[in-house]
């Protein structure tokens, strides 16, 4: 018989103490201990594999080789996002924000599915059956290949699953689920950790793929315990702000592919519709005449560039301490640029307002939008208008130097083809192009030859 004894987990960070605390020692957030019956591993998922079919060791060598083993997802952009397309016996995982459409893009994904001909299961501890048909019938999703199963019981679940043998498998939510073999609640640490060790083990013996949902804390970070982003193949963020209809598809972890790259989605009626051109689109709205403080950079989001137009806005502050506020971009990196501007250029902000934001609630790290972010902020602060046909971008040094940045020809061909006639870029950048662009390009050495050349030419 299994061993237990009383254990205090945080419901934040999954650290185990012996007695209860009120804060935990290594999250630091009050209240968060929650007892539990801790069960050995004899009683758990270690147990089945123990007891399940023993592998032996092979060669490399000896190991068939798979190349097209992958099949479309029937929308493009979670292809893209997933390296290629869905990859059989693999588990991906997909957080976000409540209501920002992580079952509705599933859903539509496994209703293109089922129409493909792959039989799909799609598990909701969230809704009963009903619901989900209704939200099926909003999306024109409806096919005799995609089942609803309405469970919480992992056990039961994956009984079913033994006798439908689908290809894919939608656990909504992994929160609501729960096995048997423990005494916890449902979403406690040990459950989510638990369940997910199950549903990974079965995925990998029996070949179905498994997209889990999974809800986020204030932080945004996945709730429930980090060994959940490690069990799983894939790590999957659903982004946008509540007042945008646009959102990013977001990959930052994935053994079958690349990370980083992101799909982009357009929230409609009809549900979520795939953005081919997302450059093209963050840019529709930009004011025809010529405005201060708007500038227009290219970020590379894994292998796609994608132009985005940054907005400043500096103005003289009534306060003692001026408002430093940032929207789409790390504000640390906006007091950095500050401070370069002050230090190197000699312009004076230290009594002025500064408010950053991305267009359409994009958001971006990369240090390559550094210098579109200055010349931003100083053609607000002089109240002289960018040329509305340049596309700006490099790296920004403490020193005021422009530094070099990655995939430069794949940001020129981008703003190429949508119409922009001048590039601000590197001057060791721009002395390595093998080829001949029909956009002028300008390289830059600092900060101050970027502003001569961007606001007194």
């Amino acid at each position: 018989m299994a061993k237990s004894r009383t254990i205090y987990v945080c419901q934040t960070c999954g650290a185990q103490t012996p007695k209860w605390m009120g804060r935990c020692p290594e999250c630091e957030n009050w209240n968060t201990l929650v007892e539990e019956q801790e069960i050995s591993a004899s009683a758990t998922s270690i147990e089945k594999l123990k007891t399940g079919q023993q592998a032996a060791p092979i060669p490399i060598t000896e190991i068939e080789s798979v190349q097209d083993f992958r099949f479309p997802s029937s929308i493009q952009e979670i292809d893209r996002v997933l390296g290629g397309g869905i990859v059989p016996g693999s588990v991906v995982l997909l957080g976000g924000d409540p209501g920002i459409g992580k079952s509705t893009i599933l859903l539509q994904m496994v209703g293109g599915l089922s129409q493909a001909g792959f039989k799909v299961l799609y598990v909701s501890g969230e809704e009963s059956a009903r619901q989900t048909r209704l939200r099926g019938d909003r999306l024109h999703v409806a096919h005799p290949n995609l089942f609803i199963l309405t469970e919480t019981c992992l056990e039961n679940i994956l009984q079913h699953v033994e006798a439908l043998q689908p290809s894919v498998l939608i656990i909504d939510s992994i929160q609501t689920m729960y096995t048997s073999e423990l005494n916890s609640s449902q979403g406690s640490v040990s459950q989510v950790r638990e369940v997910s060790a199950q549903l990974m083990l079965f995925s990998k013996r029996s070949n179905v793929a498994t997209f889990i949902i999974g809800h986020v804390t204030k932080a945004g970070a996945i709730a429930g315990p980090k060994v959940l982003e490690h069990i799983v193949d894939t790590v999957l963020y659903f982004e946008g702000e509540r007042q945008h209809i646009y959102r990013i598809l977001r990959s930052v972890k994935n053994r079958f592919g690349s990370t980083n790259e992101i799909g982009v989605f357009e929230m409609k009626t009809q549900g979520l519709e795939e953005v081919t051109n997302p450059s093209a689109l963050f840019l529709s709205e930009r004011p025809e005449g010529q405005v201060s403080g708007s500038a227009v950079t290219c970020s590379m989001e894994g292998s796609r560039p994608i132009l985005i137009e940054l907005q400043a806005l500096v103005t003289p502050s009534n306060l003692g301490t001026p408002r430093r506020m940032a929207k789409g971009v790390d504000s640390n990196r906006i007091s950095l640029l500050i401070a370069v501007l002050e230090k190197i250029v000699g312009l004076y902000v230290q009594t002025q307002d500064v408010f950053i934001n991305v267009v359409s609630g994009v958001k971006i790290d990369e240090p390559a939008v550094d210098l579109a972010l200055c010349l931003a902020m100083t053609s607000s602060f002089r109240n002289l208008p960018l040329d509305h046909k340049t596309v700006i971008f490099g790296e920004v040094g403490l020193s005021g130097e422009i530094r070099t940045v990655p995939y430069v020809e794949q940001r020129i061909r981008e703003a190429e083809k949508l119409g922009f006639t001048r590039c601000i870029l590197p001057e060791h950048t721009r002395k390595r192009l093998t080829t001949n662009y029909s956009i002028a390009t300008l390289g830059v050495m600092t900060v101050a030859d970027a502003i001569e050349a961007a606001l007194n030419s």
